[in-house]
């Protein structure tokens, strides 16, 4: 190793340690102002860590970028006509059908998953993903 790379090393282990207020001072002092919005001790660490070793150690090529971001991207499972879903909520199981010109849940007619998880949580929810049919990235919540 060179004293360069032993050097950002030691930065490196420094860096898990510290707190927010440090962490946007050492971005300061290196980039300018650091990302307002930004409030995760943990997200700028991995901010920091990454532009500093990728300066060092070269970035990431853009084929590279493209795969990152296209394993990323979400994907839609979609149904077939009568296909059923149904998903535990609060103690209950909903149970959908798909149609040929939407969905039916509870004896009636919806045009979207959304539109029936809505129904079920009071709440905008993202259908499939309510429904567990999107994989990819986000499994959050609403």
């Amino acid at each position: 190793m060179t004293p360069a790379n032993d050097e950002l090393e030691s930065f490196l282990v420094r860096l898990e340690t510290m707190p927010l207020v440090e962490l946007r001072a050492e971005w300061r002092k290196r980039w300018g102002l650091p990302p307002h919005a930004l409030r995760s001790s943990r997200l700028l660490r991995h901010l920091i860590a990454w532009r500093l070793q990728a300066a060092e150690y070269g970035d990431l090529t853009w084929d590279d970028r493209r795969r990152l971001k296209s394993a990323s991207l979400p994907t839609l499972q979609t149904l077939k006509e009568g296909s059923r879903v149904a998903r535990e909520y609060l103690g209950v199981i909903h149970e959908v059908v798909a149609e040929r010109d939407g969905f039916r849940y509870r004896e009636r007619q919806y045009r979207s998953l959304s539109a029936i998880a809505r129904e079920i949580t009071g709440v905008r929810w993202n259908g499939p993903r309510f429904f567990g049919l999107r994989t990819g990235a986000d499994h959050g919540a609403p």
